[in-house]
């Protein structure tokens, strides 16, 4: 049947007067060519600008697309094949998608900030939008027509009278090895048959049936079992008595280099076992730094470095009637991965092969290099799935401790695996935090005047070096460390969401970085982002009570943004706010936040319960409403702001990471209180606000803030006491 002009619309080919465009000797970083800049061009797109670089159509006519980022668990290769599946106007199941392999992908650096769809998915998506055009053009040559009367349907490019030329009948003659056009148009919003709609997430069958999903699953020919030898927190190093060791059952061979020492064997319980028997035989203190006492009050004694990173004065004649001031703060958080922390590595004819779940291959690639002094184009990281991530945990360490145990044992497979106590005792943590804030209120009960100060370490000390690894670390010598660094802003780290999106007529915003870290920290899921909103967040309800006003009310009446405002009014009238009755020991907790200021807008309301009886935390409802900008997969963004909530949660109520002055001191799930099944919310409801056409914008860490403050709200109402300090609920007794 011949399509109607209306059918044909979906995938018309609209040309444009554009010169052909060059061919590029760039390509992808696992091409071996390094990128073009095309500033021009959308995402990660600007950097790498060749199509081929992103996609390549088969002679059977089957796709493959290469992103260099990592799927984390977040849905990014349902959502990035759906992207390219719609602008390709193919089937998902004709799609493969490859994902951060430093031997094939675009360097795109980590996987971090909630940025996946807002760089790599725009890329993709353009550059699907130029491939489709392309093949039209080829098909337009071989007819003879204008690719202005084309169309493409089903991996097919047609004319509407009958002829048809299938992607593999073009791809042979069609070089994607071009720069991608700027001007090329995505599909109209209309014609989207993929995007914008729910897909069954392509990750989860192999998870939810057990096919080697993670890397901990992988099993390689011939492969050994490894385990690292190390002291059982921050600050130790493991007592080695190789000797000894080495006579352990199941022990073939022990590496040692430096302080590093793991044992290799054909079976993995039995190397169990031997870590375990050398544990006993204690370990060495290395000289730690020392907290300069308690918490969170030593944070204010700590070296600092300060910088004004907002300030306002747009009305030197408002007068304060009231001033109100507060402190908050937060321990040191873990990462909390259920799976320890897994590398494999082979090293064959002087290549290094490692499968990592590190959240950035590119950087781990040249943090291996130097480590084992090899050529950075010698060593490849291919990325697999963890069991867990939320940030810079153990996967980089431990994928250096495989490559090292690889290097010496050649041709052999190695697999090595942290303990859950080396997980707990080495992972980096999330840095613990104190913000100091202070406002003041006019006579209608309008804020005039706002200063917040956040005191943290650094965000990030991902490896980009062999001293970021803790097994560059244990060399003789050391590999120097890269010096921390606070992350500037707009993304911010300590100081990330420490600017307020409100509207207020003066304001200041001060960061202090403390370059000195008694304690390893790195990244944790949002980063800055869940202290400085839940002590933002927070202060807006005790200011909204001392005006008088409705803390739903009083937001709205400092926000210019229509998109803020919308999922504010949206999450309170779902949640039925207005119609909220009070009960004993039974209060409601709202909060927003816009992620960075420049990702998602998410507003949380909860509705919680303390049970002074039983000592006891019921959270009764969790009600959300979040605006990604273009939703591509709306089942992906609410699992990702469930998962969130529940997260943030635990974070807030119970997580503590507890330590002596230097050295933590839990190690395992009996000291790490986590939030149980008994805690979590019994509904959870998340309406998307799709705003087809615009920015995609990042979605993964954007509910953490918000339900921090949310839940120290609630409480408040609750209990009739104010909470600042984290965890909300330190006792442990309400662990379900």
């Amino acid at each position: 049947m011949t399509p109607s002009r209306r059918e044909m619309l979906g995938g018309l080919i609209v040309a444009f007067a554009i010169t052909p465009a060059a061919a590029q000797t760039g390509g992808g970083e696992g091409s071996g060519g390094p990128p073009t800049v095309a500033p021009d061009l959308p995402g990660t797109l600007s950097k790498f600008p060749d199509l081929d670089a992103w996609i390549r159509i088969a002679p059977d006519g089957c796709v493959t697309v290469f992103t260099g980022k990592a799927e984390l668990g977040t849905g990014i290769k349902t959502a990035i094949a759906q992207l390219a599946a719609d602008e390709l106007d193919v089937a998902m199941a004709d799609v493969n998608l490859i994902t951060a392999d430093t031997g094939l992908t675009p360097n795109e650096g980590v996987t971090a900030g909630s940025q996946t769809l807002e760089q790599s998915g725009t890329a993709v998506a353009n550059a699907a939008a130029n491939v489709r055009l392309l093949l039209a053009e080829a098909a337009a040559a071989r007819w003879g027509v204008a690719a202005t009367d084309l169309f493409t349907r089903d991996g097919a490019v047609l004319d509407g009278h009958g002829r048809r030329l299938s992607y593999a009948d073009l791809a042979g003659a069609t070089s994607l090895a071009v720069r991608a056009r700027a001007d090329v148009p995505r599909k109209r919003v209309a014609a989207r048959r993929l995007i914008g709609h729910p897909v069954p997430r392509v990750d989860l069958p192999a998870k939810l049936t057990g096919q080697a999903a993670y890397v901990h699953d992988m099993r390689l020919p011939g492969m050994v079992h490894a385990r690292v030898l190390r002291g059982p927190m921050s600050g130790t190093r493991a007592k080695l008595d190789v000797a000894a060791i080495a006579q352990q059952p199941g022990v073939t061979r022990v590496v040692q280099l430096g302080n590093f020492a793991a044992i290799v064997g054909p079976r993995e319980w039995p190397l169990e076992r031997a870590l375990q028997a050398a544990a006993r035989g204690g370990s060495i203190a290395t000289p730690p730094a020392q907290l300069p006492g308690a918490l969170p009050g030593a944070l204010l004694t700590m070296r600092r470095e300060s910088q004004t990173i907002a300030e306002e004065r747009g009305d030197p004649a408002a007068r304060p009637v009231r001033r109100l001031s507060a402190r908050y703060d937060r321990p040191y958080l873990m990462h909390g991965a259920i799976g320890p922390s897994c590398a494999v590595a082979l090293f064959r004819d002087g290549q290094m092969t490692v499968w990592t779940h590190s959240q950035g291959v590119e950087p781990l690639r040249h943090s291996l290099a130097e480590l084992l002094s090899m050529p950075v184009e010698r060593i490849r990281c291919v990325h697999r799935e963890g069991a867990g991530c939320y940030g810079h945990n153990g996967a980089d360490d431990v994928a250096g401790d495989a490559a090292l145990v690889a290097r010496a044992v050649p041709g052999v497979p190695v697999r090595l695996q942290w303990s859950r106590a080396q997980e707990h005792g080495w992972e980096p943590l999330g840095p613990a935090m104190l913000a100091q804030l202070d406002a003041a209120l006019d006579a209608a009960g309008r804020i005039v005047d706002w200063q917040h100060q956040v005191w943290s370490n650094t965000h990030s000390t991902r490896p980009t070096a062999a001293g970021d690894l803790l097994a560059g670390q244990e060399m003789v010598p050391p590999f120097p460390a890269t010096p921390p660094k606070p992350i500037p802003q707009p993304n911010g780290g300590g100081d990330r969401n420490a600017i307020p999106l409100y509207r207020f007529p003066n304001q200041r915003v001060v960061s202090h970085f403390l370059p000195d870290m008694p304690i390893r920290v790195s990244a944790l899921r949002g980063l800055g982002a869940h202290l400085n909103i839940f002590a933002l967040e927070s202060f807006m309800d005790e200011l909204a009570a001392a005006a008088g006003e409705d803390p739903v009310a009083f937001r709205l009446a400092h926000l210019d943004d229509p998109r803020a405002a919308a999922v504010i009014s949206r999450t309170a009238e779902r949640f039925g706010w207005s119609r909220y009755r009070v009960a004993p020991n039974r209060g409601r907790g709202f909060a927003f936040a816009r992620y960075k200021n420049h990702g998602a807008y998410l507003a949380v309301a909860l509705d919680v319960e303390r049970v002074p009886v039983e000592d006891r935390l019921i959270v009764h409802r969790a009600v959300a409403a979040v605006d990604s900008g273009e939703a591509v997969n709306p089942d992906g963004i609410r699992n990702q702001v469930e998962g969130g909530i529940v997260q943030s949660l635990s974070w807030t109520a119970f997580e503590a990471a507890s330590h002596d002055g230097a050295r933590r001191t839990a190690y395992d799930w009996s000291t790490y209180p986590i939030l149980r099944f008994g805690n979590a919310p019994r509904t959870v409801a998340v309406e998307i606000i799709d705003r087809p056409g615009t920015p995609f914008l990042g979605t993964g860490e954007c509910a953490q803030g918000p339900t921090a403050a949310a839940l120290a709200n609630a409480l408040a109402m609750a209990t009739g006491s104010r909470q600042r300090s984290l965890p909300l609920l330190p006792t442990g007794a309400d662990r379900g």
